[in-house]
């Protein structure tokens, strides 16, 4: 196969952070890149031509894909619909429409886990508050139990943890599955990459914390803190379960570890993740150009870890909304071993993502201290 590999225009389906460093990525190799965004000056503008219009409607999505021979996406809330009819026209879509169908759904996702053999919490499926109260009357399950939104739930919206029957006013009234809580040791998650031909290859482990009420990712480090065997097993079943979907493309598969050892899948997201941005400066291959490798057919490239790192979410501040302004951004770019990137978002609210640090280093202690340094220095305010 000769480079490049000659396509007159390729679509992402959403602009933001990481549609921007996938489009960053994809300029390395001087792909003729478009994003559909309906956010005015979404970020990834800055390094691809964006249209403007919303991925989740037939119609704009039709539009856009008209003239693409390759469409890709950054988020899974995509119109499914218009895929198919693209795909049947001829265009090459990855992930595929079908994989797609199955993840966008989270009873979808469940249920496949289980047909296939890969360990999973107990669920159930629901779909309105009065059928979780007949599961609750039947005794056929009981609190304290996880509830999520089977559909448009992401950053930790859609999902919520019910301890009683207090909790009944709280409970989502639409479509839905009740998992069983687990006694959670670690939260790890692992990158996989499957190219058209068949190759697959994982990154190292990676452990994550949350946080404790945003339930947004606060940081991970890479290598996650757990023993061979058990790196090997995740690493193994994420590499599974990519080609049982027939995923092309990137899987960030997240596991929960219990306290008896035991990995179990909580969810899958079939684009880059935020358990790969350490990837960028901590890896031989980021995932965003291994992305692109997997869906032009390209030779996977390395997964090996150049660096032992921690990745930080920069979130917006509470008590702050408007304009973000960035503080201590100065101190922190004087230290060794820190990467920022921050993500072109021009309003700032409580918790939004709005860029992540990657700190390398050798010594796990001295980089945890780096990292308690940078977090306290550098803020997102208005």
């Amino acid at each position: 196969m000769s480079f490049p590999v000659i396509y007159s225009a390729i679509g992402i389906l959403g602009g933001g952070q990481l549609g921007k460093m996938l489009a960053q990525a994809g300029a390395d190799w001087n792909l003729n890149l478009q994003v559909l965004d309906p956010t005015d000056e979404c970020p990834a503008s800055c390094c691809a031509q964006q249209i403007k219009g919303d991925f989740r409607d037939y119609e704009s999505v039709v539009a856009f894909g008209r003239d693409k021979q390759l469409i890709t996406i950054e988020i899974e809330d995509v119109n499914l619909q218009a895929l198919r009819l693209l795909a049947s026209q001829g265009v090459e879509i990855y992930p595929s429409p079908s994989s797609l169908e199955i993840i966008q759904d989270k009873g979808k996702q469940k249920s496949f886990y289980k047909e296939h053999g890969f360990p999973t919490s107990d669920f159930a499926l629901v779909d309105t508050g009065e059928a979780l109260d007949e599961l609750l009357l039947g005794q056929t399950w009981n609190y304290p139990f996880v509830q999520k939104l089977r559909k448009t739930g992401y950053d930790g919206r859609g999902v919520q943890i019910l301890k009683s029957s207090a909790d009944r006013k709280n409970w989502f009234e639409h479509p839905s599955i009740i998992e069983e809580k687990i006694n959670i040791d670690k939260e790890i998650a692992v990158l996989v990459a499957r190219n058209k031909q068949g190759e697959v290859s994982s990154y190292d482990p990676v452990e994550m914390v949350f946080h404790p009420v945003a339930n947004l990712l606060l940081y991970q480090e890479c290598p996650a803190n757990i023993s061979t065997t058990l790196s090997d097993q995740a690493r193994q079943l994420a590499e599974n379960l990519i080609s049982s979907m027939g995923v092309v493309g990137l899987l960030a598969v997240e596991f929960f570890i219990d306290h008896s050892g035991r990995l179990l899948i909580n969810e899958v997201a079939p684009r880059p993740h935020n358990s790969g941005h350490h990837t960028i400066e901590a890896s031989m291959t980021s995932q965003f150009q291994q992305h692109w490798r997997c869906i032009l057919g390209l030779p996977l490239g390395s997964t090996e870890t150049r660096d032992r790192s921690i990745l930080l979410n920069l979130l917006g501040e509470p008590g702050f909304m408007g304009p973000a302004r960035y503080e201590g951004m100065a101190a922190c770019l004087s230290l060794t071993g820190v990467f920022i990137h921050l993500y072109g978002k021009k309003e700032t609210k409580p918790f939004r993502k709005m860029g992540h640090i990657t700190l390398l280093g050798q010594d796990p202690d001295l980089l945890r201290e780096l990292a308690e340094e940078v977090k306290n220095k550098l803020k997102v305010i208005s």
